[in-house]
């Protein structure tokens, strides 16, 4: 009868993804008794929408076996409202990740496409902003680059790709345009692309942000109350100096820190699949303990990573099963444990930053 139930319940899809609840290991447990059927799940949303969407029809679908199906949904913490200080102007999504690094050339934003598709495919509803103004390459990456965004009145619909909702700067502008732009400029955009894309509801929202410590972070910091930062730097003694500047900006926004990506941490060769330190290796410790925070993971350089950046083909997505795409699953799940834990406890507020008005 339990196979019978699983084969069932391998039919409930979860909503807004093609996956069933079976395949993303959501089922945690299911109890045959006399009277009942007890089915117990655990799910990443925190939308009671889901949760009775999904009560529902698994009651239906094992009405067959019994009439009293009990589902219990266990799921996480919705994180606690900014004070009436700050501000939040996208309440219906439930995670901030703001990825950032303390210079360009690191990786930042083939890390940021690999992490958001990895959230993905475990069963979070995803979001991803491309907030690098003035380099914006995520269209590429995701393979939308040729797309145009569809305008609803004011607003703006995202672009769908491998399963997340995504928009660009690089989407709203003729491609190779110059955005020659003061700060103030660089700070309407991004309050403009938080308010008029209409993202809808959502686990988490990643945004790619552009290389430093500028007027785009600052915005992003006031009008959201950022659930975590991510550092993305490579082993270089040259890169983790700017790192520095990177994890102190967290600090000074009150953005808890998430953790390290060490990128580019290695080769692995194509042909002999042998790793090699070519870069250095490890090499973060220090800035990690330094920050009290995490080494999230270490993402070797893979030709392949490259291929499917220019090709819009991500590795999470074409090789799922290589060595490098199992390293970004490892630091979805260690991201996603992070954010838990600042919901779980006293959460974020971003009430200190904002700005002030004489």
């Amino acid at each position: 009868m339990r196979q019978q139930i699983e084969e069932i319940l391998s039919k409930v899809i979860y909503p807004g993804f093609s996956k069933n609840i079976m395949e993303f290991d959501f089922v945690t447990d299911i109890k045959i008794e006399e009277k009942e059927i007890v089915v117990s799940l655990d799910i990443p949303s925190a939308s009671d929408e889901i949760a009775e969407q999904l009560t529902e029809e698994i009651a239906k679908r094992l009405s067959t076996f019994s009439s009293d199906i009990v589902v219990n949904i266990a799921q996480p913490k919705m994180p606690r409202q900014t004070s009436s200080d700050g501000k939040n102007v996208l309440p219906n999504i439930q995670n901030f990740v703001m990825v950032s690094s303390g210079k360009g050339g690191v990786g930042k934003s083939t890390t940021t496409v690999n992490l958001a598709l990895a959230l993905a495919q475990q069963g979070k509803r995803v979001g991803l902003m491309d907030a690098d103004i003035y380099g914006p390459n995520i269209p590429r990456m995701m393979g939308i680059a040729d797309v145009q965004p569809v305008f609803l009145g004011k607003t703006i619909k995202p672009i769908p790709a491998h399963g997340i909702k995504v928009m660009s700067i690089g989407s709203l502008v003729e491609r190779g345009a110059s955005l020659i732009w003061k700060g103030a400029m660089v700070t309407q955009a991004i309050e403009q692309m938080l308010e008029d894309i209409k993202w809808g509801e959502l686990d988490v929202l990643l945004f790619d942000m552009p290389p430093g410590t500028g007027d785009a972070q600052l915005a992003l910091a006031q009008s959201l109350p950022v659930t975590a930062g991510v550092c993305v730097t490579t082993p270089q003694k040259v890169s983790l100096d700017d790192t520095i500047r990177s994890m102190d900006m967290f600090t000074q926004l009150h953005i808890p820190i998430a953790g390290v990506v060490e990128n580019m941490s290695g080769f692995i060769c194509p042909t002999c699949n042998t790793e090699h330190d070519i870069f250095g290796k490890g090499t973060t410790q220090p800035l990690i303990d330094a920050y009290q925070t995490q080494l999230l993971g270490e993402v070797p350089i893979e030709p392949a990573i490259r291929e499917g950046g220019d090709s819009g083909q991500p590795i999470t997505v074409i090789a799922p099963n290589c060595e490098t795409a199992k390293r970004y699953q490892a630091i979805a799940t260690k991201l996603w444990d992070y954010l838990q834990e600042v919901n779980e406890g006293e959460g974020v507020d971003n009430s200190s930053i904002q700005p002030t008005i004489f």
